[in-house]
């Protein structure tokens, strides 16, 4: 019997509701598997036990029909409903609600209308220019999917690092169990934010004893060999690739982490300086810089260590060369954190849940700041709601003892720049997020605008989420972000890495940009319920990345030195 857990149960709700919505079922009906699956993923008690002691129906939403098929779906590891109702639908129509601007009712009118069931059936219609004519569509939609075809492309074959690193680990441990050696390496090494496949080395077996050792690992398929290397595919559809080496040297290890970029940059050093750096590490017969540590090689290079996560040959080198290198910012130098969402706006978790979760995990204070008014669709809260809140909040404030609470607001930056409440509201909080939640399709002129004018108001602290983008799903809108962090610096606000492993926004490269400026960031979760509140060490390998040390960090600071910058 196959586990199944909240994650797996969670996705599997969410699909029926979809797949209910392809076949054109009453909205209440797909409606009640999308809330129970919101429903279930804000729980904090174990699912299963919820559901073998029948408890489960005392979750909002969840009925008798909706209990039973958790109880099957969680007692045997398969739901017979959701398997019948996705052979009653081409499976292609699953993948096509994956493009951007293609919903379930526009696949759906595709699927009846032209017979379109897969993404490639879809390309050709539009080449074709079937969906200019079609009801409902138009020339401006048909070129717009045809974009979103051409972004699902891009992304095929990828996933998100929060996605595959636990599963990545789970392989590398198994080798290091059976085998002794094994480790990642590549881009999960660097900590890069979508991922390819699962690198790794292993050394000191052969190759056959790396293959069979793949072979018995649940869930791994396909695993053939070559003549130094093991391929498979993970569970989760990434290519897994074992390379077998004779010895695990630190030029091997180097040589295997580093973007093909830094390499260069490195084997050029190399020349110049007459060391050894042949392409072939870890294999006998081809000499080795001699070094014990991934250090040492650095150091034979006069070069101080560069940390995995930065070596993606942008200017490391340079600023290892110039001393500008210091220690990076690490997940437990994170004091307390902001952006973080509750039932009083679209979390799934109370505030005082939220409170005890941020307690639990050590911080020593959480900035609650749900959406304000012009997010309806978040339930936005209007100044009422504020106030209640606000009261909420003092009278939590009273019996929790050992965390800081700050009262705040993601405050939606509108279309003219202006934020959205009135100067008066905006000064009852401690701290105001300011995020860009609609028009995404303004000029890079006039996003840019738009932020830098929000920018200069005086009560807003932060900026969230910068770019709008979501990993795979969203290219970011258009701006120039480099002005918007010159703007940051001169108002002297905080651009915020978002860690929620689908924005992880700042990007990277930008946070070296606001590091060479002198702009602060903060590393908040986005949290919607209080799972999100472990998502921080998301955002710490992207501060990492981008080359941040502690005190560029504004939430490295304790509550007391936080509470005093907030204070202005």
């Amino acid at each position: 019997m196959a586990a199944v857990d909240k994650r797996e149960v969670v996705r599997i709700l969410e699909e029926i509701g979809l797949l209910l919505e392809l076949k054109g079922e009453s909205p209440f009906k797909s409606n009640a598997y999308y809330n129970a699956a919101r429903e279930i993923q804000g729980l904090t008690e174990d699912l299963t036990g919820l559901v073998s002691s029948g408890r489960i129906r005392e979750v909002k939403g969840i009925g008798q029909a909706l209990s039973e098929k958790l109880a099957e779906l969680v007692g045997t590891g398969r739901l017979v409903y959701y398997e019948e109702l996705k052979q009653s639908v081409p499976a292609g129509l699953l993948e096509m609600t994956a493009i951007p601007g293609l919903g379930p009712k526009k696949v759906t009118a595709l699927w009846q209308k032209l017979g379109v069931t897969t993404v490639g059936e879809l390309e050709y219609a539009c080449v074709e220019n079937r969906l200019a004519s079609l009801s409902g569509f138009g020339q401006k939609t048909q070129d717009k999917i045809m974009q979103g075809i051409l972004q699902l492309k891009r992304r095929r074959g990828y996933l998100l690092y929060a996605t595959i690193i636990a599963e990545a680990e789970e392989i590398e441990s198994a080798l290091r169990d059976r085998l002794g050696v094994a480790q990642l390496v590549g881009d999960l090494r660097r900590r890069v934010e979508v991922i390819r496949s699962i690198d790794l080395l292993v050394a000191g077996v052969s190759v056959q004893d790396v293959a069979d050792a793949l072979s018995r690992l649940t869930g791994l398929k396909q695993v053939g060999s070559e003549e130094t290397t093991v391929r498979a595919v993970s569970p989760s559809g990434l290519r897994v690739v074992a390379t077998v080496l004779d010895k695990l040297t630190p030029h091997a290890l180097l040589a295997a982490t580093g973007s093909d970029s830094h390499l260069a940059a490195l084997a050029a050093r190399a020349t110049q300086r007459g060391v050894n750096w042949n392409v072939s590490p870890g294999v006998s017969g081809h000499p080795e810089p001699q070094a014990d540590t991934e250090e040492g090689l650095y150091a034979a290079l006069g070069l101080p260590f560069i940390e995995p996560e930065m070596r993606e040959g942008l200017d490391e080198i340079d600023a290892a060369e110039a001393g500008r290198l210091k220690p990076l910012v690490r997940a437990e130098q994170i004091r307390g954190i902001f952006h973080n969402h509750t039932t009083y706006s679209d979390g799934s978790a109370s505030l005082e849940e939220m409170v005890e979760a941020a307690k639990t995990l050590g911080y020593g204070y959480i900035g609650i700041s749900d959406h304000s008014q012009s997010a309806f669709y978040a339930n936005g809260l209007k100044e009422d709601r504020i106030t209640e809140q606000h009261a909420a909040i003092d009278a939590l404030r009273k019996r929790v003892t050992g965390i800081t609470i700050f009262k705040g607001i993601e405050a939606d930056i509108l279309a003219d720049g202006q934020l959205d409440y009135p100067d008066d509201v905006l000064a009852r909080f401690d701290f105001v997020i300011g995020s860009v939640h609609s028009r995404f399709n303004l000029s890079e002129e006039d996003q840019t605008a738009r932020v830098l004018k929000a920018l200069g108001h005086p009560h807003l602290t932060m900026l969230g989420h910068p770019t709008g983008r979501l990993l795979l799903s969203r290219d970011g809108y258009r701006i120039d972000m480099k002005r918007v962090i010159d703007a940051a610096r001169e108002h002297g606000k905080i651009v915020e890495v978002n860690a929620n492993p689908h924005r992880l926004d700042l990007d990277w490269r930008l946070c070296r940009y606001a590091k060479a400026v002198g702009v602060k960031v903060s590393i908040n979760p986005d949290a919607h319920a209080t799972e999100g509140l472990a998502d921080v060490p998301f955002g710490v390998n992207v501060a990492r990345k981008g080359g941040l040390e502690p005190s560029d960090v504004v939430n490295t600071r304790d509550a007391e030195a936080m509470q005093a910058l907030l204070a202005g």
